[in-house]
Parts: C-alpha cells; sequence; structure tokens
C-alpha cells in the first residue's frame, strides 16, 4: 500500500462527494485520474485490505428489518460456519468474539417474518441454535480509522 492507497481508503471513510461525476472530484482532490483510483480501490478489495466498499442503508425506514444475532461455535466448525453464514445474502456482517458465543452477525431482511425465517433456516444449516438480539434503540457513530 503506497501513499496513494493511504489518502483514498482516508477520503472514502468520510463519504464520496455528492456529484455528478464523485470519482472525477476524488481524482482531483487527490491528484489522480478516476480510472486510477477505482482501479486501486478494485486492488484493495481483491487484496483483502478493504472487506467492503459501498452503501450504507437504514434498514428500518426502508421497511425492512434487522437483527444482531450469535453462535457458540465449536473451534473445528469455525470455518465452515463462517463460510455457510457468508454464503447468505441477508448476512451483513459477521464477527469472531472471544466469549463463548464467539460468533455475531448481523441479519439484514425484509421483515421480520424473513428475520425469523433465516434464523431457523441458519439452525438448520449449522445444528447451532442462533440468539437473537434485536435492537431496543438505535445509536450513530461516526467512526473513522486513519490509515
Amino acid at each position: 500500500m503506497d501513499d496513494l492507497d493511504r489518502r483514498l481508503i482516508n477520503r472514502l471513510q468520510l463519504g464520496l462527494p455528492l456529484v455528478r461525476q464523485p470519482w472525477q472530484a476524488l481524482a482531483l482532490e487527490l491528484g489522480s485520474s478516476s480510472d486510477e483510483l477505482l482501479d486501486r480501490l478494485h486492488e484493495l478489495l481483491n487484496d483483502g485490505v478493504l472487506t467492503r466498499f459501498g452503501p450504507m442503508f437504514d434498514v428500518d425506514r426502508l421497511g425492512g428489518a434487522f437483527t444482531l444475532a450469535a453462535l457458540a461455535v465449536p473451534e473445528a466448525r469455525f470455518e465452515a460456519v463462517t463460510e455457510r453464514l457468508a454464503a447468505m445474502p441477508e448476512v451483513a456482517h459477521n464477527y469472531r468474539r472471544e466469549h463463548h458465543l464467539n460468533m455475531w452477525f448481523v441479519l439484514a431482511c425484509a421483515s421480520e417474518q424473513a428475520i425469523s425465517e433465516s434464523l431457523l433456516r441458519i439452525e438448520r444449516l449449522t445444528g447451532l441454535v442462533p440468539l437473537n438480539l434485536p435492537k431496543e434503540e438505535t445509536y450513530h457513530v461516526g467512526l473513522y480509522f486513519p490509515v
């Protein structure tokens, strides 16, 4: 990762400019070209330096539902269960925790019923019973990790 990669990552954490040609605006700001920035973004994603790039949606405001859930996964099965959950489009995030409930994940679905169905499907696929931890209150925290 070079200086331009670092500046690109730092700038993208602040959001894209709300203009007709955001990549051109970023290119001017960072002293590059839009093609080069997009190529670098794809390389950072392909190399695993970045795991995700995309919009964040407020599922509730769009009429959907989401929940935080957790599983107690035997260590020998952790990678296999991770792959199963990663293959589910409704699993938005999946984290390892140092706790007996060692796998935490976010489900984003079209409805509360779909959340329930997804949790049952996870139980059938893994043989493990998910703990459903629906949100009680929304907090917005702006995170920025300078690189």
